[in-house]
This record gives structure tokens, C-alpha cells and sequence, in this order.
């Protein structure tokens, strides 16, 4: 019984001692990764931005979130770094016209119910009743 306590403490401890050690690598890891940001990385934030770095600086980086639109982040939002694309940088362009879309642009409105060709009258205000 006098062993027991001794060693409930050593079992307790040796996971959180694990645990620490973990965290500790990803931290380093993680610091790692913002200190090899470079101009023309493209990144994700913590908050999910997807985003290119346009310039580097001690504390903080300038995410080109679209053509043209620059925003100062601190380095420490970087998540991580997306790997380069090696299939070329074509882009996906739409159609100028919208040839390829069938019929009319959406609606949120509720279309209003087709009554089948051969329905009665009778047959019609049954079907309207149930609706």
C-alpha cells in the first residue's frame, strides 16, 4: 500500500511529461515554418484565409488576399504554407456569356404547381385542397 502512492504520482506524470515534450515540437516546428516565409508563398491563416505573401518583416507579413488587396497580418497567424503548384499556372476563366447555362437564372421564389394535362376541374380542386 505504501508503493501505491508513488507510484499513481509516476503515472500521472509521465503522460503530461510526453504531452509537453509534443508541444514543445510543434511550437518549434510551427516557429520554424513563419521564420521561412518568403514573397510569393502561398499560405493559410488561422482563420482560414488563403493568401500570398507580398512582403516579410520582423513581426508581420502582407497577405495579397486578391488582385490588388493587401492586409498586414502578425507572422504568427500563419498556419501553413501550401506547396507550390508544379501542373502550371493556368487558371480557370468562365464564358463571357452565359450560353452554357440552360433556361433562366435562379430564383428563390417558389415556382407554382404544374397541374398535370389530363386533370379534371374536380380532380384540380382536390389536388389544391391538399396543398
Amino acid at each position: 500500500m505504501e508503493l501505491l502512492f508513488p507510484l499513481l504520482i509516476v503515472a500521472l506524470l509521465v503522460p503530461m511529461f510526453l504531452n509537453v515534450r509534443k508541444q514543445k515540437k510543434i511550437m518549434a516546428d510551427t516557429q520554424a515554418l513563419q521564420d521561412s516565409l518568403k514573397i510569393g508563398d502561398e499560405v493559410v491563416t488561422t482563420a482560414g484565409l488563403y493568401a500570398r505573401v507580398v512582403l516579410v518583416e520582423d513581426d508581420t507579413v502582407d497577405l495579397e488576399i486578391a488582385d490588388g488587396i493587401v492586409t498586414t497580418w502578425s507572422r504568427a497567424v500563419v498556419r501553413e504554407v501550401l506547396p507550390a503548384d508544379t501542373e502550371g499556372d493556368e487558371e480557370f476563366s468562365a464564358p463571357d456569356d452565359l450560353s452554357g447555362i440552360g433556361g433562366s437564372t435562379p430564383s428563390l421564389e417558389k415556382p407554382a404547381p404544374q397541374a398535370p394535362a389530363d386533370e379534371t376541374t374536380s380532380q384540380t380542386t382536390r389536388r389544391l385542397d391538399k396543398e
